[in-house]
């Protein structure tokens, strides 16, 4: 986690190399998981800067948060029956400085 505002109205910002990565678009609805305090809560995802490898909550998430904090962003799929077998989710692992550790 970088950076909180409390004073926005509301969403995740993720550098764009790591919403790519991932595989999330913008306004896709996430939940995040604070291991540092146990909270959880669901919000938005918006395109941060390229390369600036920034994770930022906003709104009133950001009480939930502090800057430094380790989080888990979980994103969901609607399949159809015959999808289900043959989808993969995707899991990047991070590293310090919001690296990609690797992806799984």
């Amino acid at each position: 986690m970088t950076h909180v505002d409390v004073e926005y109205e509301g969403s995740l910002s993720l550098d764009e190399d790591l919403m790519t990565a991932a595989g999330l678009w913008p306004f896709e609805r996430v939940d995040v998981w604070n291991v540092a305090n146990g909270d959880r809560f669901s919000t938005y995802t918006v395109r941060g800067e390229k390369g600036s490898r920034e994770v930022k909550v906003f709104g009133a998430a950001g009480r939930k948060v502090r800057v430094g904090d380790t989080i888990i962003i979980a994103a969901y799929a609607y399949l159809e029956d015959g999808e289900v077998e043959f989808f993969t989710p995707k899991i990047l692992l991070m590293e310090e400085g919001n690296r990609i550790a690797a992806i799984k």
